[in-house]
């Protein structure tokens, strides 16, 4: 019995680093093309300091509308993934940069950090995803203005 659950324990070791990998490589282009949405559960839920909501429709229109939105009002803009880590058993962690100039005569540029919290489930595929910002929304958004 113990050596079906070393197998077991072995098994999803090496699915959460598989879906480590893939965030590692896929998250740094987010704005330029579309991620691989099968380490993802079907009923994924989503939060950040201004979206709420649950499926994985829903997740693929959001990361759509992020790409969308980039090529539209940005001249450049960058996700700087600085560490992708295993933070508990069915937990993963990740550290980010959202950095941009926008497409503005005074070319105003973005910056924030943040972190993801994904939680996993027993077959290691991602459930949750949770963002924080080190700011408030409404500070990003102030960026956008014209510097004085």
């Amino acid at each position: 019995m113990l050596e079906g659950n070393q197998s077991s324990d072995h098994h999803y070791q090496a699915q959460v680093e598989s879906v480590m990998a893939t965030l590692a490589e896929e998250l740094p282009t987010l704005f330029k093309k579309d991620l691989s949405y099968d380490i993802y559960t079907g009923n994924i839920f989503f939060q950040d300091p201004v979206n709420t909501f649950q499926y994985k429709i829903n997740y693929c229109i959001i990361f759509w509308t992020l790409r969308f939105h980039a090529q539209l009002f940005f001249t450049e803009i960058y996700f700087d993934v600085h560490d992708v880590r295993q933070a508990a058993k069915y937990i993963i962690k990740v550290d980010w940069t959202v950095r941009g100039t926008l497409r503005l005569p005074w070319k105003a540029k973005i910056f924030f950090n943040g972190n993801s919290t994904y939680k996993l489930n027993q077959d290691g595929l991602i459930y949750s995803h949770i963002d924080t910002w080190d700011r408030a929304p409404t500070e990003v958004l102030k960026q956008f203005l014209p510097q004085r």
